[in-house]
């Protein structure tokens, strides 16, 4: 993939693989991309598709006992693959932050939620207990915590869901990061909680001009919020493109398949949705060619063999990696399925 030298964050051939006794595990398979200041990525695809993986490679928390990870990860010029765990302890959570899927999880229950979100601002800035609690209290303020000082002393489990997510939001961005990765950050919360965090990074972005990386597989949330959009299947990227040329022209099969399996706003409530026939492949051992082509229906109009056998590459820009001729790639999928309901 071509990367323009001037991108805050760009990806090339990334490579992850997880040594494991049923043996290696090919999470991500030569992906690449990059993301501006101040411009929102999302990322889709189904549980598997290496979202996730991808991202805690950036942040370098992967357990390199286990883990072997090739390609450049170039973070305002700087390589992250290889750097030592010294370099990376000083970015994470100052240059660069993650909020995670599952904030009853990733937040402690032994300590209070104020102290976790003031511990990372202590260690970046050196600022005193007293100021880093200050801190604390402005951030859960500003995500929009009522009673702010104090609710800050209560632990994790004394919080709601939305509030958690709140609260984990403001950990992340208690040191103003330049680079935030949200990780399907609206799991399991309702609709209107959804878009209140939604705002709420939307709101941040623009105050602090940060570049957002949005791992989801809800194609109603990317609709509203993010930028550009890369399609992930198997440990690949499959389509890439604005959100608008994805979601108004999308030219893979897989994409037509997830936009097919979403509900319309125009639609009939009795129509029944379209799932994805088949299952998502093995890491262990994926597919030859086209990874996708057990699943696909249009293996046939290719001809041959070659998507059993031939990989098709993503080609730079605006694009899919599929074999259909182009101009079958932009025809195929009818436009009035492209309007997925928004979150």
């Amino acid at each position: 993939m071509t990367t323009s030298d001037g991108a805050f964050l760009s990806v090339r051939d990334l490579f992850v693989r997880f040594d494991t006794e049923d043996g290696v595990v090919k999470a991500v398979d030569g992906l690449g991309f990059e993301l501006e200041r101040g411009r929102t990525l999302g990322i889709v695809g189904e549980s598997g598709s290496g979202k996730s993986v991808t991202n805690l490679a950036v942040l370098g928390l992967h357990d390199p006992r286990h883990t072997e990870i090739r390609g450049e990860i170039l973070l305002d010029g700087q390589e992250l693959t290889g750097a030592p765990e010294s370099v990376l302890e000083k970015l994470r959570g100052n240059k660069m932050a993650m909020i995670f899927q599952d904030s009853l999880t990733a937040l402690s229950p032994y300590y209070t939620v104020g102290r976790q979100i003031a511990e990372p601002y202590r260690k970046h800035t050196g600022a005193t207990r007293r100021e880093a609690r200050q801190r604390a209290v402005e951030m859960l303020d500003k995500v929009g915590i009522p009673n702010a000082a104090l609710r800050v002393d209560d632990y994790p489990h004394q919080f709601s869901g939305g509030m958690r997510q709140r609260a984990m939001i403001a950990m992340a961005l208690v040191c103003d990061p330049e680079l935030l990765i949200a990780d399907e950050p609206t799991t399991a919360l309702d609709v209107t909680v959804q878009a209140q965090i939604l705002d709420l990074l939307k709101e941040l972005q623009q105050q602090t001009g940060s570049a957002i990386i949005l791992i989801t597989h809800d194609l109603g949330v990317v609709a509203h919020t993010v930028d550009e959009l890369l399609v992930m299947y198997a440990g690949r990227a499959v389509e890439r493109g604005t959100v608008h040329e994805v979601l108004s022209e999308p030219r893979h099969p897989y994409t037509w398949g997830l936009l097919g399996s979403m509900p319309l706003l125009d639609s009939d409530v009795e129509e029944p949705l379209v799932p994805i026939p088949g299952t998502p492949p093995s890491l262990l051992n994926p597919p030859p060619g086209c990874p996708f082509h057990p699943r696909c229906a249009h293996v046939a109009e290719v001809g041959g063999d070659r998507c059993r056998t031939e990989r098709p590459e993503l080609p730079p820009g605006r694009g899919a990696a599929c074999h259909l001729p182009a101009a079958r790639q932009r025809t195929a999928f009818p436009q009035q399925q492209t309007k997925p309901r928004p979150a």
